[in-house]
């Protein structure tokens, strides 16, 4: 590798970059657009102007940038917001790629293009630039409105989408044709890798960032994290996908974390770096003499974004019970193609399948169409108003009608939702861990078994691979309580739920049958009659039961990590009371004054118990304290308290280093004796914040609790609840 070429070519494309993009942002143009003009200036079509000196040392720098574009993508996705999103958004993206991957194919072949040329334009054709679209509304001041929120969860579907068709789009270019079977295979072992990634990481990686988190610096967190993604790509080559999948894997597994913001934070100067390089590489594709040419299918195709955008996303908001105005807004919002049109015109290239020509086309209408959007945005508002005015009353009175039985039989099945939505993750979650377990006993652990014959390597095989697999087939077959749809609903849950239970016994009994049928073994019948009685043991253990509900709620907490830890939920203290931490904002309306003055307690009824500022802790804060932005607050109120306090105290949130320390406060109860020196005291007379730096929550007395009240007399026996410094709590003991 030439270096020196390496870096004068980058140097040279950076340089070019930074004018080009500093002129897009004095014309108030999207800076993703300046982007592909410098790389347009860059390339040997562009003959005023020298050119880099070796096309591939840009290939490597951008194919690093697909890597970091794709984990930031993956940041900003979250399986958490995925599930959030809902079955309306689900539904919405479906339509949408649906119907622009049918237009695309075939205006394919009007253009004359194979088949295979025809599906990678479907699949350029079908994805919203996720980028281009939050910039619009953000810069509109529009991300507070309805349909914006349902746009961004339709590109968060999106997403998930297009690193679907990446992989399918693979694997048909590299057969060359559409079978039915290798396409299942693909999908199901994307599946596969998906789950079992998802699973590991949500597991192992909230807990170790916690364990390490007292060194995690910017400076550690940039370099983890992207170790972690670069990690996880080159796993995933291994595993038979491509990098850009590993990388969004990662991202969206650390996007469910605590640790998310800041993440974003150290690596969005990466990615602006190398996603600069990619966008200019994407530049440096575009031909002069072949837009010229082809100038009508830019046209053409342009249109059918637009058109096909508009008419699918209004139709997918429609069908999922949004109202008319609302369905449009969101159709006229999505009327672009971006980064994600880039990177599968990229995998087509790289796979040899894609012609030539297809790829400068493809850049002029994403540039066409970026240039439009905010004016069909503008646009949605007299559209929607002009429709409504000429529609017929009668259609007018349907999609009304509609809109509220879509309402009303959302609400009615919530609870059912919530019981299959249940079951439906658990028997995919376990299936994966199942047959994960099976293939690696089959294919490393039998293997090493055979030196011991092959009815003993056959027989330890099995044990082993029953005795790894049972907790997991119990909690399968585990049902689920009926009393989660509510009593007016759980009368008529038994025959449903109890098919649902018989149903994954079935799936639990395949499971074990298949596990003798990967060895063969002579002793079938012994085994299955051993396994079928270890089974029913486990089923009837309450113990088992009890650590597998466990095992459930770590992942589903390591899951929700960073709600969690922002809302105080699960870190319950007394009674319906939550301990949460809470980053000030720059427009939070307290900033700057005491707490004595802020009507904190007044207003939400919640404590502020301790405030991390920067590198130092205010245990117990006084009335004289001040709260600044960027303050990490400890809060102690109940769930609809500081749900009601975090939009106050966060509005405008920066993106900064904050840390707290929760080892320096924690809640403690102290049942106080004769002796104690609280015994006829009351919280202020005996000077509890100033003596001891800590702060009484409730009192509980008999089968009574009382919350704090600064003229409570303590007595014996009481049990008092304190938050402060646990050190100095322990000399009140």
């Amino acid at each position: 590798m030439d270096i020196e070429g390496l870096i004068s070519d980058l140097a040279f494309i950076l340089i070019l970059g930074a004018i080009v993009t500093v002129i897009f942002k004095l014309i108030k143009q999207p800076v993703v657009l300046g982007y592909i003009v410098a790389g347009f200036l860059a390339s040997p079509n562009f003959h005023y102007l020298p050119s880099v000196t070796t096309e591939a040392n840009i290939d490597f720098w951008a194919q690093i940038g697909i890597v970091v574009l794709l984990f930031s993508l993956g940041l900003e996705f979250s399986f958490r917001k995925l599930i959030n999103s809902g079955g309306s958004a689900v539904v919405t993206a479906l339509i949408i790629v649906t119907g622009m991957m049918c237009a695309g194919f075939a205006v394919g072949h009007l253009m004359h293009f194979n088949n295979i040329n025809c599906l990678f334009l479907g699949g350029m054709l079908s994805m919203s630039s996720t980028t281009i679209i939050i910039k619009a509304f953000t810069d509109m001041g529009l991300r507070q409105k309805k349909f914006a929120s349902l746009v961004l969860a339709v590109l968060i579907v999106e997403d998930l989408f297009a690193v679907l068709m990446m992989v399918l789009l693979s694997s048909i270019a590299l057969n060359n044709s559409v079978e039915g079977s290798e396409l299942l295979y693909s999908v199901g072992k994307l599946v596969f890798f998906l789950v079992i990634w998802f699973l590991v990481g949500v597991y192992v990686l909230p807990s170790l960032l916690g364990a390490i988190r007292r060194f995690l610096n910017s400076e550690t967190l940039l370099i983890v994290s992207m170790g972690l993604c670069l990690g996880m790509a080159v796993f995933s080559v291994y595993c038979g996908f491509s990098l850009a999948l590993g990388a969004f894997v990662m991202g969206s597994i650390l996007a469910g974390t605590s640790y998310a913001e800041r993440i974003e934070s150290v690596v969005n100067p990466v990615k602006d770096l190398f996603g600069s390089v990619f966008f200019i590489s994407v530049g440096m594709m575009v031909q002069p003499d072949i837009l010229v040419e082809y100038w009508l299918p830019i046209v053409i195709l342009s249109l059918v974004v637009i058109a096909g955008m508009i008419v699918f996303g209004t139709f997918g908001m429609l069908v999922t019970g949004q109202s008319l105005r609302v369905a449009i807004q969101s159709g006229f919002s999505l009327t672009q193609i971006g980064e994600f049109a880039f990177i599968i015109a990229s995998l087509g290239l790289s796979l040899g399948v894609l012609e030539s020509t297809l790829y400068p086309i493809v850049v002029a209408v994403s540039v066409i169409t970026t240039f439009t959007t905010p004016y069909f945005i503008k646009m949605s508002v007299p559209f929607a108003d002009f429709v409504e005015r000429h529609l017929p009353s009668r259609l007018h009175f349907l999609i009304n009608r509609y809109q509220k039985e879509a309402e009303n039989s959302e609400a009615a099945g919530r609870p059912w939702g919530r019981v299959l939505k249940r079951y439906l993750w658990r028997t995919i979650l376990y299936s994966v861990v199942l047959l994960a377990i099976q293939i690696c006993v089959h294919n490393f652990v039998m293997p090493h078994l055979e030196s011991f014959g092959p009815v003993w390597s056959h027989l330890t095989s099995i044990g082993i691979m029953l005795v790894a697999m049972s907790p997991f087939l119990l909690a399968l077959m585990l049902p689920i309580n009926a009393g989660k749809l509510g009593p007016e609903h759980s009368g008529s849950a038994t025959i449903p739920l109890l098919v649902m239970t018989i149903f994954r016994f079935l799936i639990a009994l395949v499971f074990v049958l298949r596990s003798f049928s990967l060895v063969y073994s002579m002793h079938v019948g012994l085994w299955v009659l051993i396994s079928v009685i270890i089974l029913l043991t486990l089923y009837f253990s309450r113990r088992l039961r009890e650590n597998m509900g466990k095992i459930e709620n770590k992942f589903l907490d390591n899951l929700n990590e960073r709600e969690l830890r922002r809302s105080g939920k699960k870190n319950a203290v007394v009674n319906d009371l939550h301990q949460a931490y809470i980053t000030v904002g720059t427009a939070c309306p307290f900033v700057g004054q005491r707490l004595m003055d802020s009507g904190i307690r007044q207003t939400y009824g919640v404590n502020i118990v301790g405030i991390q500022r920067g590198l130092s802790y205010i245990p117990i804060p006084n009335g004289r304290t001040r709260i600044y932005p960027g303050d990490t607050i400890t809060v102690i109120g109940t769930d609809s308290q500081i749900e009601r306090m975090l939009p106050a105290v966060e509005a405008n949130l920066p993106q900064t280093d904050n840390y707290t320390d929760i080892s320096q406060i924690r809640l403690t109860s102290i049942l106080l004796s004769a002796q104690s020196p609280l015994i006829a005291q009351t919280p202020r007379s005996a000077s509890l914040r100033d003596t001891y730096d800590a702060l009484v929550v409730a009192v509980d007395r008999g089968e009574e609790h009382i919350d704090s009240q600064p003229d409570l007399v303590f007595q014996e026996g009481d049990i008092v609840w304190l938050v402060g410094n646990p050190i100095k709590l322990a000399k009140l003991k």
